[in-house]
């Protein structure tokens, strides 16, 4: 075997002394994954097959083709989670009823783990903590959005983890249940305990909110229990008072730990950037969802 000139495009070639074939060195693997940087644009960036094509000089033939390569071989996640020891929990719908449920990593504000296709359902929630159980997760506290089923199935696999309730969701909740302009006293009240949930960052003003709540269950909030009264805005107010009392237990866990956070907003972001993308890509198959968001996890863990 012994060089034989180049081809058109510049590429050496080879003889066979033997047989008198010639022929060049290809390498699949290698062009593929040079090629990988458009596919990584495509899912980075949301760059359309469009503007690659003129940024590459590929045709969109080849573009679409690179695509459908890398697309046809979703990455796993991997990896021991064993330091990963403060955990941010939620999920987004995409298609309802059905969508994303995403791991992060309170520290470093970087996706864990992931899964698609999911509800926030028993079952569905069982199977995303086995697979942190697999890879070796022990965390010490989560910060969920106050999903009840979600704190059962962390409390199963984990009995000593810490769940800090998501102080946003709280407030947010509390003010709509409340609304913007209440007429009752009651609820005038209420309102202004609920404007104050995100404003606590010391022991002491930990609690004069706890006072406060406290005097206003000792004024209105047992008359609001028992009362008969089945009105939209009434009901409203009872759910609101409800949900304040069963999350107090698990609000204030970051004052003891500043390494806890106070809210799930690291993940909200991170789910509105996603969408942001993966709009660009509306006619994206069906079939190819899943692949999709499993690349951006991957591709973009933060």
């Amino acid at each position: 075997m012994h060089r034989h000139g180049t081809s058109s495009q510049g590429k050496q070639r080879w003889k066979c002394v033997d047989c008198g074939h010639t022929y060049s060195w290809k390498n699949i693997g290698n062009k593929q994954l040079r090629q990988q940087v458009w596919f990584r644009r495509w899912i980075i960036e949301g760059y359309t097959i469009r503007q690659l094509a003129q940024q590459s000089g590929h045709s969109r033939a080849t573009i679409q083709r690179i695509i459908n390569y890398w697309m046809s071989q979703p990455p796993a996640f991997a990896g021991n989670l064993f330091s990963c020891r403060y955990l941010v929990l939620d999920g987004t719908f995409m298609e309802r009823p059905k969508g994303l449920f995403v791991a992060m990593n309170a520290e470093d504000y970087s996706v864990v783990h992931g899964v698609v296709d999911v509800t926030e359902g028993p079952r569905d929630l069982r199977r995303f903590c086995q697979a942190l159980v697999k890879r070796g997760a022990r965390p010490k506290a989560a910060t969920i959005d106050g999903n009840p089923t979600l704190t059962k199935t962390l409390r199963q696999f984990w009995p000593e983890i810490i769940i800090q309730r998501c102080l946003v969701h709280i407030q947010r909740q509390g003010l709509s249940w409340c609304r913007r302009n209440p007429k009752r006293t009651d609820a005038k009240h209420l309102r202004k305990i609920f404007l104050k949930v995100t404003s606590i960052h010391t022991t002491a003003g930990r609690d004069r909110f706890l006072s406060q709540v406290h005097l206003w269950e000792h004024r209105y909030g047992w008359r609001i229990a028992i009362a008969p009264e089945k009105g939209r805005v009434f009901s409203d107010l009872k759910r609101a008072r409800s949900m304040l009392l069963a999350a107090l237990p698990h609000m204030f866990h970051y004052l003891n730990d500043h390494r806890i956070p106070t809210s799930t907003n690291g993940l909200e972001g991170y789910f509105g950037r996603l969408k942001q993308k993966y709009r660009q890509h509306r006619g994206l198959a069906k079939h190819n969802h899943q692949a999709y968001f499993l690349w951006y996890f991957q591709l973009c863990p933060r």
